[in-house]
């Protein structure tokens, strides 16, 4: 009995399979899946750098905050805001926190305040802010040969010695180029660039001077230095693995092989590159690698978007996937997801999540950072600031016989709405009138920001 009770088909409810597992299909081999290996699960399985990925929430506040300044800058009525308006612009700057906390989180970015006539919340940059941005747009007009050197060095990279505008407007910040420099660069030097169309742009001569990759500085530093041999040094990449990183058996050894491995290097003629061949494909990537190392060192802080950089595939002849390749070479490259981003940072050019070394344009933007690091911190100086230039602008109204301010004219007081409220509930008071703008039904009109709003207006109590 026991042995037929074997044979019994009994279904498991715990079964997923849609064939259960019985005598008949016994001799079947059940095969199990695998793990995925995949570019995404690499991505989520990395060592993470934790000073670099701080670094990049900052950032990634900071570039929430120039939205709002693109945003706020491109109205006309004037230098501020009303905030029931900025809550409008959270699906279009991707801010996830209600306007009104994300503005009182920076008071030495905002100055929130009360509208001396509508009464409403409205919002500006502070002058500390303003006066950083301004000092950026000076020092990228100044480094304007060195945007062109810049330009340069990646039409001499690519392929054909062209490139699409629309990936050059991309990576515009990152690179440090003005706004404007398809007309400030790209036709002012029309004997460097050539626009063969309306997107893209041509190399006319090639300076071989400039043909010298960056990685090629730290290779002669490291034969001269360290007297390592030119066998080890003249294809090989500064290593730098995250604190943590893992090495599993004989990845030291590959890493030794590659480092060795020749390749055509960013500024030298493509050839035809034989995949089939011992060691094709490897070169092919090598030549990859160090085509986004060269990118990536001419950037301004070493670091592009991902996505952005898929936009230069064609035109600099990369035909592999880019994330998977930065995967790859964890000791050169490093991927950062914080801010709903994927930011590719240049490893070698960091220390302690700062830049080894900076130039003018880092210098200014870090200054943005620093006030983004301050928060809620002094805010003493910001409030003993404001006083003095109240104080100010008093002493100056009193001199000038009224305030020289842009949009309020001479001889209006600054408590304009205030006195003339004051004025009506007295006079409501005095004369048992219920509703105090039947008394002034010509002074409700009078907009005291207008410039013709009427210089002399008795307001003393004394005529109440």
């Amino acid at each position: 009995m026991r042995i037929l009770e074997r044979f019994i088909y009994r279904p498991n409810i715990y079964s997923q399979s849609p064939i259960p597992f019985g005598p008949f299909n016994s001799s079947t081999q059940k095969r199990w899946k695998k793990p995925a290996n995949t570019a995404q699960t690499r991505l989520e399985n990395r060592t993470r750098d934790l000073k670099l990925d701080k670094l990049m929430a900052h950032l990634h506040k900071l570039t929430l905050i120039l939205d709002v300044y693109t945003l706020m800058s491109t109205r006309k009525r004037g230098p501020f805001v009303s905030v029931q308006l900025m809550s409008r612009w959270n699906h279009l700057i991707g801010l996830n926190v209600p306007i009104g906390a994300f503005l009182r989180k920076y008071p030495h970015i905002f100055e929130v305040f009360t509208h001396p006539i509508t009464r409403n919340i409205c919002c500006r940059f502070t002058s500390k802010f303003i006066g950083v941005i301004q000092e950026e747009e000076s020092i990228v007009d100044e480094l304007e040969h060195e945007n062109v050197r810049t330009i340069k060095r990646l039409l001499m990279m690519s392929v054909n010695g062209s490139l699409h505008i629309h990936a050059l407007r991309l990576v515009r910040r990152e690179l440090g180029l003005p706004e404007n420099f398809r007309e400030s660069i790209l036709r002012k030097y029309d004997n460097e660039f050539k626009l063969v169309d309306l997107e893209i742009v041509a190399l006319v001569n090639r300076d071989e001077n400039l043909g010298v990759a960056e990685v090629e500085k730290w290779r002669e530093k490291e034969y001269r230095e360290k007297w390592l041999s030119e066998f080890e040094t003249k294809y090989a990449f500064p290593i730098d693995f995250p604190t943590g990183f893992r090495t599993e058996g004989g990845f030291r050894e590959k890493l030794r092989n590659w480092q060795r491995l020749p390749y055509v290097k960013p500024y030298e003629k493509v050839e035809v590159v034989r995949v089939r061949t011992c060691g094709g494909i490897e070169k092919f990537e090598k030549r990859a690698v160090g085509i986004l190392h060269e990118l990536l060192s001419l950037s301004v802080e070493k670091m592009v978007e991902v996505e952005r950089l898929a936009h230069f595939r064609r035109d600099l002849g990369i035909e592999v996937n880019i994330r998977e390749l930065l995967l790859k070479h964890p000791g050169i490259f490093y991927i950062s997801t914080k801010g709903n981003t994927q930011m590719v940072f240049l490893r070698e050019a960091y220390r302690k999540g700062c830049l080894d070394e900076p130039n003018p344009i880092y210098v200014v933007r870090r200054k943005m950072v620093d006030l983004i690091f301050l928060g809620s911190r002094n805010t003493r100086e910001l409030r003993t600031q404001k006083g003095k230039e109240e104080t100010k602008q008093e002493v100056q109204c009193n001199e000038n016989g009224g305030d020289r301010r842009e949009g309020i004219a001479p001889g209006t007081s600054l408590s304009f709405g205030k006195t003339l409220i004051q004025i009506c509930r007295l006079r409501a008071i005095r004369w048992n009138i219920s509703h105090p703008s039947k008394l002034f039904p010509d002074i409700s009109k009078i907009n005291p920001l207008s410039p013709n709003a009427p210089n002399v207006i008795d307001y003393s109590l004394e005529n109440l």
